[in-house]
């Protein structure tokens, strides 16, 4: 039998298992200090009056949509600035500017064709008969063939 006052290794490993549940203290992250900008007051006042205005929403007109539409139009085929510049001289966003673009102009349909002129209208008239003969000459064969094939399965 084992004896009840030996204090062998059994007992280390009881001492080491409460050390290790015991949690350890977390570290404490010293406060952080808030950051201090300088700026003279002009500059400051400058700085909110911008941001009221750029956050300032404003409505157009369709008049005046289309106007600076144009008006960025003819700066960029002129050469005089960039797409970019022209925006910003308006005094619009470039998302405004492309939205006004899709919504202001009408949506060209890439399906459309040219109408042909002249000689090849009437060719194109001449291919749509020769089309339409075509297709009834397929029609009659397909539901003689479809008719051929009820008859062997003995179907009508």
């Amino acid at each position: 039998m084992a004896d009840e006052n030996n204090i062998g290794p059994a007992a280390v490993i009881e001492a080491t298992d409460a050390d290790a549940k015991t949690p350890a203290a977390k570290k404490q992250k010293p406060p952080q200090r808030q950051k201090t900008t300088f700026e003279p007051a002009q500059s400051a006042s400058n700085a909110t009056a911008a941001k009221s205005q750029a956050t300032k929403r404003r409505s157009y007109s369709e008049q005046e949509k289309t106007g600076k539409l144009k008006l960025i139009e003819t700066q960029v085929t002129e050469g005089k600035s960039t797409l970019k510049d022209a925006i910003k001289k308006v005094g619009i966003s470039e998302q405004t500017y492309y939205n006004w673009k899709r919504t202001g102009m009408p949506v060209v349909h890439r399906n459309e064709k040219p109408v042909p002129a002249g000689d090849e209208l009437a060719d194109l008239v001449q291919l749509e008969k020769e089309n339409q003969r075509l297709r009834k000459l397929l029609a009659e064969k397909l539901r003689s063939e479809n008719s051929q094939l009820r008859k062997r399965l003995g179907l009508s």
